[in-house]
């Protein structure tokens, strides 16, 4: 039996609801495959941070790089003054444990709404490698004479050309192992950005001509990005960008695709440790309700068995969410207006296994 060793971090509000189920479908997976999930949670999150005044200790830095992956529910509490938890925890995770790849696929199930008319599950299907340790999320940059007339800011897009390529390699890998369009588009915003939008290009032109000679090469301004992701989704089969970009145009890719409730992420290691978690947040005013939607969190699973190469276990899973979809007993996405609990989606899924 092969086995894996898995952290997992309910964290805050909503969060513990969804692994509950994620993890109830894994389960009821892995045990059809012969693999079994060792599990270990820890609390950090805003109850713990209010009651020790404790984020992410450089301890549990280090325990969490002993384990084959991470499995988060979700980091924000209402008492808690925003940006404290998620650089303190989840901005501190992604670069202390170098989880340089955010992976966000878009994909569109059966019977899910999609707001885009005259487009399914067949145009619908693209993934957004986004680099994600980088550019302007590292800080650099500064304020001077704040709050008089003479306020200086500065906040610096700032990338090494190691940086990239790690990162254009993985998206090529990627496209290779996906092997549907075979195409790999490369979005930024050459035009304007024209140090760090050419270090990109020339590296994507560059690893792609050497290494990916079956790999289509393209390349589109990313403000062109979000208008072709709506009118023609199904041109792009992967795109890779960088920090920023990557930010605001997956959740463009969570809306296309349902919405936030079924929307799944990873933060990839290739090479480590990685963290898998639904996109949608805490939503905290719905904790304890039993009305949030755990599919987000079940397709996170997903993600984490095909990074953990069981893809026989993440096919079983997938294959699971699309039919509990096309049963027609999930009335929608949204938060309350399901048709059914969150408990309830989480036993439907299982059963489909």
């Amino acid at each position: 039996m092969k086995q894996y060793n898995i952290a997992v971090i309910p964290g805050d509000g909503t969060g513990a609801e969804v692994v509950r189920e994620g993890v109830k479908v894994l389960n009821a997976a892995c045990a059809k495959f012969d693999v079994k999930l060792n599990y270990q949670t820890y609390d950090f999150g805003g109850e713990r941070y209010m009651r020790t005044g404790e984020l992410l200790p450089q301890s549990a830095i280090d325990e969490l790089r002993k384990f084959d992956a991470i499995f988060l529910g979700a980091i924000g509490h209402p008492d808690v003054k925003p940006g404290i938890l998620e650089k303190g925890i989840l901005l501190t995770m992604r670069f202390e444990l170098d989880q340089y790849i955010n992976l966000r696929p878009v994909k569109l199930y059966p019977n899910v709404y999609t707001p885009i008319k005259d487009k399914g599950p067949a145009e619908i299907d693209f993934v957004i490698v986004r680099e994600n340790t980088s550019s302007i999320y590292t800080g650099l940059g500064g304020t001077v004479a704040k709050g008089t007339p003479d306020e200086v800011t500065t906040q610096v897009m700032l990338y090494t050309r190691k940086q990239v390529e790690r990162c254009v390699r993985y998206a090529y890998e990627f496209t290779k192992k996906r092997n549907k369009r075979n195409t790999l588009t490369l979005a930024h915003k050459t035009n304007v950005l024209t140090d760090c939008g050419d270090l990109w290009f020339r590296v994507h032109e560059e690893v792609g001509a050497k290494d990916y000679p079956t790999i289509k090469r393209e390349y589109n301004n990313v403000d062109a990005v979000t208008m072709w992701m709506v009118k023609n989704p199904e041109w792009f089969d992967v795109i890779v960008t960088e920090n920023m970009f990557g930010d605001i145009i997956t959740d463009l890719g969570a809306m296309i695709q349902g919405g936030m409730g079924i929307a799944a992420g990873g933060n990839i290691n290739p090479e480590g440790v990685s963290m898998f978690e639904p996109i949608g947040g805490s939503a905290p005013k719905y904790t304890g309700q039993n009305v949030i939607n755990p599919l987000a969190s079940i397709c996170s699973g997903i993600m984490m068995m095909e990074t953990l190469k069981e893809d026989a276990v993440a096919n079983a899973i997938d294959s699971a969410v699309t039919k509990a979809l096309e049963s027609g007993k999930i009335k929608s996405l949204a938060a309350g207006k399901m048709g059914m609990g969150t408990s309830e989606i989480g036993d439907l899924v299982a059963s489909l296994i």
